[in-house]
């Protein structure tokens, strides 16, 4: 929470966020016959509660986004409906064209922490769900193999999970969603457990698998510099009942390196989300 603190700091002047905004518009609309995946009028109430009120968006083939906002905004509820591990209660969730109802083989989950099994070996760990779907585990060992060297782990594929540090945990996780090659890729605040510097080199990461397989990923955060870092665009989300309350295209180049955080461009757009979310959960 201390990371969406603000002290004196003013909204964009309308000309300079109309700077950042303007670039978006041509290539949302480009991506309009691409759309993977689409949220009409979602909505959530568990008994009384209503945590999600009428969210819609739409996500293209290969575009990462990000949803933030502070802990408790309704961020994981929203993705875990995108994931079919909890229904809607009003409204759809459309992923390659069809309803989601229940989990599916083509979106992959990774969550806040790593969730391996003790007694398994790291390649074991990554070939779990091959086992689930019951595919040919001798088909996917070479794609275990490929995605463990691209998260330099291939010299782990032998060792248990506790002789791992929780930066390499966690890039076990994202191997094991990614080993049946799913078209679209979750992720629940996977970096929120790590230190400063792991995180930083986990998104780095991220965005070269990103790159490399180039899946649809939807990042649940409250960081807002690594929204900004990792994204192609940014939802806010307001106080619970969850809207949508902002949305903000990226256009910083990529690919893109740590030290851009340190650049005008980049903290212009950290400053209009912080007043975002300043806004959207003021009491």
């Amino acid at each position: 929470m201390t990371a969406l603190v603000l002290t004196d700091q003013s909204p964009l002047p309308e000309g300079q966020k109309a700077s950042l905004l303007g670039t978006s518009r041509a290539i949302r609309e480009e991506c309009i016959d691409a759309t993977t995946l689409q949220l009409t009028n979602v909505g959530k109430i568990f008994d009384q509660l209503e945590a999600i009120r009428s969210i819609s968006l739409a996500v293209a083939k290969g575009e990462f986004v990000s949803l933030l906002g502070p802990s408790g905004c309704g961020k994981s509820t929203l993705l875990l409906m995108v994931a079919g591990l909890i229904t809607p209660t009003s409204g759809n969730v459309i992923v390659g064209g069809s309803d989601v109802r229940t989990p599916r083989a083509d979106v992959g989950v990774v969550f806040q922490t790593p969730i391996l099994l003790p007694w398994r070996s790291v390649l074991d760990n990554v070939l779990l769900p091959i086992e689930f779907l019951n595919l040919p585990r001798k088909n996917f060992i070479e794609r275990a193999y490929a995605l463990l060297k691209m998260v330099r782990l291939e010299d782990f594929a032998g060792a248990l999970p506790r002789q791992l540090s929780g930066g390499m945990r966690q890039r076990v996780s994202i191997c094991r969603a990614l080993i049946n090659d799913p078209s679209t890729l979750l992720m629940d605040e996977p970096f929120s457990a790590l230190d400063a510097f792991t995180r930083d080199e986990m998104s780095v990461d991220l965005l070269r698998i990103w790159q490399t397989y180039q899946k649809t990923i939807i990042f649940v955060t409250h960081s807002i510099r690594e929204a900004v870092f990792l994204s192609d665009r940014v939802f806010v989300l307001g106080n619970r009942p969850a809207t949508i309350i902002d949305e903000m295209k990226i256009g910083l180049p990529r690919p893109r390196a740590l030290e851009m955080m340190e650049e005008n461009d980049f903290n212009q757009y950290v400053r209009h989300l912080r007043c975002s979310i300043e806004a959207g959960h003021a009491y």
